[in-house]
């Protein structure tokens, strides 16, 4: 069901620093910053040959973000995203083997203006899977 790796995602205690070291120290390509207020999120997309990183930053005080860096004040891994073919085929199957979707269910729009929907970490490892219809 799944497809390819789409990006790991890292939030950040500070999004300027943290794209200038990929861009400078690890010679990344490194996109614009941009801000996606219905996840409360100011992202900046890392271009890789085979993927992309997602360096998070909280836009706001209530970003999940946020709540996320008070606990881990360096930043870290916050998610993965895989790819899927078809979000909402993607959901029912995975809704009838017991896996919780995150929110109300129905798929949001994410960073790259495409449907998204997110995966209780307790049902994957420990890990929050993010997919996105391609």
């Amino acid at each position: 069901m799944i497809g390819r790796l789409n990006h790991v995602a890292i939030a950040v205690p500070d999004l300027t620093v943290a794209a200038d070291q990929y861009r400078d120290t690890l010679g990344a390509k490194v996109g614009h910053p941009q801000d996606e207020p219905d996840h409360g999120v100011r992202v900046v997309f890392v271009e890789l040959e085979n993927s992309k990183i997602e360096l998070l930053y909280p836009l706001g005080e209530n970003s999940p973000i946020q709540g996320f860096l008070d606990k881990n004040p360096s930043g870290g891994m916050h998610h993965i995203c895989y790819e899927v073919e078809n979000i909402l085929e993607a959901r029912d199957h995975l809704m009838s083997t017991g896996a919780r979707i995150l929110g109300t269910g129905e798929p949001k729009i994410g960073a790259h203006g495409k449907p998204v929907l997110f995966l209780h970490p307790k049902d994957f490892t420990g890990t929050l899977v993010e997919l996105e219809q391609v």
